[in-house]
């Protein structure tokens, strides 16, 4: 009789598989590691042995906000999308953590069981608050770091991203939950798209009816809301650590040559970041795009893959490995 562990790991692959918006040419897998079962989008490549890419999604996103740039790029990278726990097709964490620092040790242990590292890390919104918690304290599993509108700390936030800040609020996954019962998927993926695009008119047939699907899929998982309210807060409370740990101090300690792509039209993350997170990161460059809303890579996604490819001919030298040591992030 298959063990208790053996039916998750399972039943988890299965809910991979079937996951909707899966892509031609692209594949779902579970990963079962330590406190946590990852589901993996991938992108079948063009060519062979070509360098590892990990994508890594943004607050309330999933990999298939990669789905576009990964095809863009299947003959550049090995393109892998994760989907952060609780997130997507994932399962949430044995632990039941949240905070920047467990989702920072998912994005550690998905390279590291690869097998391949250092990898090219790009990564959007909290995925970028969690790449750069990966990049500077553990620089021997990252090649390249690619930030697209990073959630770094704002001393003025924009008026448009409070109502995401909120959702951190103790028991408003609850509130949500009873708000948003009657609503129908396809009018919350509308609205959730035109936050994130920086022209609604960008959004593609294909990518409403698959923001729908998945969303359909993830409102009916007992879990959706608090882990979306749960990562919000541990987000939030990132922004008040002080000392080597605090989100800046850690981009101060980036070496990884760093790209970083920044929208004019970002309702959640302020286009005026662009200059001091160009400063911060010691070894970046900047793509500002004043079209560009929240997901860049979905909203441009040639421009970006044209960028990445131009910033990873550019990068070259021995890769760091200090630090190296196994331990999570």
């Amino acid at each position: 009789m298959p063990s208790t562990e053996e039916r998750q790991a399972t039943a988890a692959l299965a809910a991979a598989e079937a996951w909707p918006g899966v892509r031609e040419g692209e594949t779902m897998r579970s990963v079962s590691l330590p406190g946590m079962t990852l589901a993996v989008r991938r992108r079948a490549s063009t060519r062979d042995e070509l360098e590892p890419a990990l994508f890594v999604h943004g607050l309330g996103g999933s990999s298939r906000n990669w789905s576009t740039l990964m095809e863009r790029l299947a003959g550049d990278v090995e393109c892998e999308a994760l989907d952060l726990p609780g997130f997507g097709a994932s399962p949430p964490p044995d632990n039941g953590q949240y905070s920047l620092a467990a989702h920072s040790r998912a994005v550690v242990r998905c390279v590291e069981a690869g097998g391949r590292a250092p990898v090219h890390l790009i990564a959007n919104s909290l995925g970028g608050a969690a790449a750069t918690r990966v990049a500077a304290l553990r620089p021997d599993l990252v090649r390249t770091l690619t930030l697209i509108s990073p959630a770094l700390p704002e001393l003025r936030p924009q008026r448009t991203a409070l109502p995401t800040a909120m959702l951190a609020a103790p028991g408003m996954s609850k509130l949500l939950r009873r708000m948003t019962s009657d609503y129908p998927p396809e009018q919350r993926a509308r609205g959730v798209l035109r936050l994130c695009y920086g022209d609604p008119a960008r959004i593609t047939p294909e990518e409403f009816s698959g923001a729908a699907a998945e969303l359909e899929r993830r409102q009916s998982l007992p879990y959706f809301w608090e882990s979306l309210s749960r990562s919000a807060r541990g987000l939030l409370n990132s922004y008040t650590l002080g000392g080597q740990h605090s989100p800046w101090r850690l981009a101060e300690r980036v070496l990884a040559p760093t790209l970083l792509v920044y929208g004019g039209r970002d309702r959640l993350v302020g286009f005026r970041m662009a200059d001091r997170a160009a400063v911060a990161f010691r070894n970046s460059r900047l793509l500002t795009l004043p079209a560009a809303g929240h997901v860049a890579m979905m909203e441009f996604p040639d421009v970006v893959a044209d960028a990445f490819r131009e910033f990873r001919a550019a990068t070259v030298g021995p890769q760091i490995t200090d630090n190296a040591g196994g331990r999570d992030a």
